[in-house]
């Protein structure tokens, strides 16, 4: 791995809104009371305007395995992961705030502790990550920007994947899920020209993965999962 980080340039972004509907009393109260607790210092560019590279033992005081989700959604998949792999510390991205608002509440209500959270474009979060910070990371039902014309704004594209690759370490694992074919066809076409190795893909989950919204919802409109794994090289 390189430790260059490549020039700032015009962004295309990869996801959609960043509003939704007025949110709940109560979860207007958890991103006041809650996201400054967890929210990773450095990381946003008005903090960090020069990008220095973060510490990432910073982030939990110690030296723990770090495992990032990029786009949580609602967040049930990472409070999940966060259950079931204490010893490991999640980092979370989602410029959606209705989906940070709805982890907030999951966070209360689970007691986990071991995850931190950018309400921000992960972009940001690798921009100033130093080389092999990253144990393993996750894609779950992206934005698929289903019109041909939009493939471009896909995660799936160089512009994020050799970002994505700089930060990994060897051997970590990247986990991509979806429902949507042509999204797979990108994935398998431009993952491993960013530097990762194909692993297994196919329509059978991981041993610890939780099912999310979007992908109760893809079901319920005869949409078939698909699950794709990776290792950095």
């Amino acid at each position: 791995m390189t430790d260059e980080r490549p020039a700032p340039e015009e962004r295309r972004n990869f996801y959609g809104r960043i509003h939704g509907k007025t949110m709940r009393p109560s979860q207007k109260a958890y991103l006041a009371e809650d996201l400054g607790a967890l929210r990773p210092a450095g990381v946003s560019r008005a903090e960090n305007p020069e990008r220095r590279l973060l510490d990432p033992g910073a982030f939990f005081g110690d030296d723990r395995p770090l495992w990032l989700e990029i786009g949580f959604g609602g967040g049930e998949h990472l409070v999940h992961m966060a259950a079931r792999h204490p010893g490991v510390g999640l980092i979370g991205c989602e410029p959606f705030i209705n989906g940070v608002a709805m982890l907030l509440g999951k966070i209360r209500a689970a007691g986990v502790t071991n995850l931190v959270v950018h309400p921000g474009d992960v972009r940001d979060l690798m921009e100033v990550l130093p080389p092999a910070s990253i144990a393993r990371a996750f894609l779950n039902y992206p934005d698929p920007w289903p019109k041909r014309r939009h493939h471009r704004r896909r995660f799936v594209t160089q512009d994020h994947l050799r970002p994505l690759a700089r930060v990994m370490r060897p051997g970590a694992e990247f986990r991509v899920a979806t429902d949507i074919p042509d999204y797979v066809r990108q994935t398998l076409k431009e993952v491993p020209q960013a530097g990762f190795d194909l692993v297994g893909e196919g329509g059978v989950a991981w041993d610890d993965w939780l099912s999310t919204r979007y992908e109760r919802k893809a079901l319920r409109e005869g949409r078939v999962p698909h699950y794709v794994t990776f290792r950095c090289r």
